[in-house]
C-alpha cells in the first residue's frame, strides 16, 4: 500500500493535541509521515510534539520562531512530504484508527481518482456527534465536486496525490480562511472525487479559529476575494461565478452579524478595521451577480452606493431579529 503523508499545523494546542498525536500514532496503515509544525506555540505544545518525534521515528516536527498561521505552517510541511498522498489533520481533532488506510484504499484501487473524502463526525462539547450532512455519490468528476464545494454541499477534509498538492499549496492570502479555498481548486484540478468509510472527527470548540470572538474573522472577507481571484484565473463558468458571488454576499451578511453581536467585546481599532473591511468588499461585489429575490430580501438588500444606509439596515435587521428571536 502507498506512503500518506499527514500535515499537522499546531498552535497552543495542549489541551487536545495528544489525542491527535495518539489517533495517528495508532493508524493501522503504518506507512505514514507525519509533519507537525509548531506555530510559535506559548503553551506546552512543543514539548508535546518533540515527545512524540522521540517516541516514533514516523514523527518529524518542525518549530516556527514566528507565528504564521495555519496555511503558511501547513505548506511548510507541505515541503516536507514524500508519501504518495497527502492529507492534513487539525491538531484539536482526530482520524478514526483506519481512517488513512481507508482512504490510501481508495486512490490505490482507482487511478483515476486524485481526492478522497473522509466521513466527517462533528463533534460538540456535550458530547453531542453530527454527521456532515452530504448528498450519497460514489465518484464525481472534479468539476462536480469543485461546483458542490462553492456552497460546501460537500465538506473539504480529504486525502489527495501529492503531486496535486504541491502543484496548489495551500493559499496563505490571509492569516486565516484562505486555505480552505485550496480544497476547491484540488476539486477542480482531480480527475475523479471519491469518499471513504474513514472518519475525520471534527471537535467543535469556543476556542478554535472559527469560532473564537476576533479581528481574525475579518479574514474571511479577504479570502473570499481570493477566492473569486483564483476562479476568474481558471475560467471558469458565468453561472458559477454567480454562484459563488452570492456566497462572498451571504459571507459579508453573516460577518457584520459577528461585527453586531461582539463589537463590545473588540477593541476600538479592531472595529474601525472591521468596518472598513467590510465597507470595501461591500463596494466589490457584482450586485448584476446576485439573484433578485436575494437583492429585495431584507438585510441582504445591497443598497448600493450608501455604505451608511446599509449599515442602517444592517443595524436595525440584527436587532429585530435578536429582539424576535431572542438570539
Amino acid at each position: 500500500m502507498s506512503k500518506v503523508s499527514v500535515l499537522v499545523a499546531a498552535y497552543n494546542s495542549q489541551e487536545y493535541l495528544q489525542q491527535c498525536l495518539d489517533s495517528l500514532r495508532k493508524q493501522t496503515l503504518e506507512d505514514i509521515q507525519v509533519i507537525c509544525v509548531d506555530d510559535a506555540s506559548t503553551d506546552a505544545t512543543p514539548g508535546m510534539l518533540d515527545h512524540a518525534a522521540k517516541s516514533d521515528n514516523r514523527f518529524v516536527v518542525k518549530h516556527l520562531k514566528q507565528n504564521v498561521g495555519q496555511a503558511k505552517a501547513r505548506n511548510i510541511a507541505l515541503q516536507m512530504a514524500d508519501g504518495d498522498y497527502v492529507c492534513m489533520l487539525d491538531s484539536d481533532d482526530w482520524f478514526g484508527a483506519d481512517a488513512l488506510e481507508r482512504a490510501a484504499t481508495v486512490l490505490d484501487e482507482n487511478p483515476e481518482t486524485d481526492c478522497v473524502l473522509f466521513q466527517v463526525e462533528q463533534v460538540f462539547p456535550d458530547g453531542t456527534v453530527r454527521h456532515y450532512p452530504m448528498p450519497p455519490f460514489t465518484v464525481l468528476s472534479g468539476m462536480e465536486a469543485f461546483e458542490s464545494s462553492l456552497t460546501w454541499g460537500i465538506h473539504g477534509l480529504y486525502m489527495v496525490r501529492t503531486d496535486i498538492h504541491k502543484r496548489f499549496p495551500f493559499d496563505d492570502s490571509s492569516h486565516a480562511y484562505s486555505d480552505d479555498n485550496t480544497t476547491r481548486i484540488h476539486y477542480l484540478n482531480s480527475r475523479e472525487v471519491r469518499q471513504c468509510e474513514g472518519v475525520y472527527h471534527y471537535r467543535q470548540h469556543a476556542t478554535s479559529v472559527t469560532h473564537q470572538v476576533s479581528v481574525r474573522r475579518f479574514d474571511y472577507l479577504r479570502a473570499n476575494e481570493s477566492m473569486r481571484k483564483q476562479m476568474m484565473e481558471a475560467g471558469v463558468e458565468k453561472r458559477l461565478l454567480d454562484v459563488y458571488e452570492r456566497e462572498r454576499w451571504i459571507n459579508l451578511i453573516a460577518t457584520y452579524m459577528f461585527y453586531f453581536r461582539n463589537k463590545k467585546a473588540l477593541s476600538l481599532q479592531d472595529r474601525h478595521y472591521g468596518l472598513e473591511e467590510m465597507k470595501r468588499v461591500w463596494g466589490t461585489i457584482e450586485t448584476s451577480r446576485l439573484p433578485l429575490a436575494l437583492r429585495l430580501k431584507p438585510g441582504y438588500m445591497t443598497l448600493r452606493p450608501f455604505w451608511m444606509l446599509f449599515r442602517i439596515q444592517e443595524e436595525t435587521y440584527f436587532a429585530l431579529r435578536m429582539l424576535i428571536k431572542g438570539e
